[in-house]
């Protein structure tokens, strides 16, 4: 034995009580690769909004059937996040913000294009291009800015009548209120009532899409309204006409090619959505243009 400095050492490894020293290979160095923790958020987020909570997608949200199937992907998509957010909040979360964001994640090009869609109502494409991203932005706005511009084009047209007939005119309030209860009231409940109506057919079809849909198809009386000034009965009823039968065109040819599979009864069931819109017509005419001095 060996000592020195304090230390000492054993001359004879095979000595009692030794540890005999490991032989062999070395061992293989270990490498860690660089992480990226840094980066937020993540690459690969998809959408214009990042991250973005999107709620579960009903499995009746197929509308059409040239969407079918890219409805059915959404819907397996849709249906595995669904469980998810389920056992996390469950129908709590359709008091929050984040459930209604998705769907007014759209750009201005987005909106113009689905207004210049129901312009032309023949086309019948709207719920095609509509059914993997259907907003409620566009429809909302719509539906907004027509019931200022029909309670205040009134405003000015009965103004003007008692002016010609040098009658003492006074505002009348009212007419903002019916007319947000009327176009908000119709774009709300007649969708819905229709989504019960087809789901008793078996013919579902998403709310929101239905919604987005008739939101749309009342931007052709916000034109309408402005050309109500003309101071002519028979042109007005003209106007309100022609506005009525396109936006009753543009919800029953886009409806049409869903409720078809519906059985016998599909065309009562367009001819009543048809009707239903050329009534609303006749309504803002009665209610908004008729002038009595």
């Amino acid at each position: 034995m060996m000592s020195g400095g304090g230390y000492s050492s054993l001359d004879d490894p095979k000595a009692s009580g030794s540890v005999p020293a490991a032989t062999g290979p070395d061992p293989p160095a270990i490498r860690f690769t660089d992480s990226n923790l840094q980066t937020f958020p993540p690459s690969d987020a998809r959408g214009k909004i990042s991250g973005a909570y999107r709620p579960p997608t009903d499995a009746d949200d197929t509308f059409s059937s040239k969407a079918g199937g890219g409805g059915a992907g959404a819907g397996g998509r849709g249906g595995s996040a669904g469980s998810d957010d389920a056992a996390q909040g469950g129908w709590f979360r359709i008091f929050s913000v984040a459930a209604y964001k998705p769907y007014f994640d759209v750009d201005t090009s987005d909106v113009v294009e689905r207004i210049w869609e129901s312009v032309f109502p023949f086309r019948g494409t709207f719920t095609e291009k509509t059914s993997d991203n259907p907003d409620l932005y566009g429809p909302f706005w719509t539906c907004t800015t027509l019931i200022f511009v029909a309670a205040s084009i009134a405003t000015f047209v009965t103004y003007l009548s008692h002016k010609w007939h040098k009658k003492e005119w006074n505002y009348d309030i009212n007419l903002v209120t019916w007319s947000a209860g009327l176009f908000y009231g119709y774009v709300t409940f007649v969708p819905l009532l229709l989504y019960v109506i087809l789901k008793y057919f078996s013919a579902p079809a998403g709310l929101v899409q239905l919604w987005c849909l008739y939101g749309y198809s009342l931007f052709i009386f916000i034109p309408a309204s402005l050309l109500s000034i003309v101071p002519i009965e028979i042109f007005r009823w003209v106007i309100a006409g022609v506005a009525g039968f396109m936006s009753a065109t543009f919800v029953a040819v886009n409806l049409r090619a869903h409720i078809v599979n519906s059985g016998e009864r599909w065309f009562l069931i367009v001819a009543g959505i048809f009707l239903l819109q050329l009534g609303l017509a006749v309504l803002l005419k009665l209610y908004f243009f008729t002038i009595t001095v």
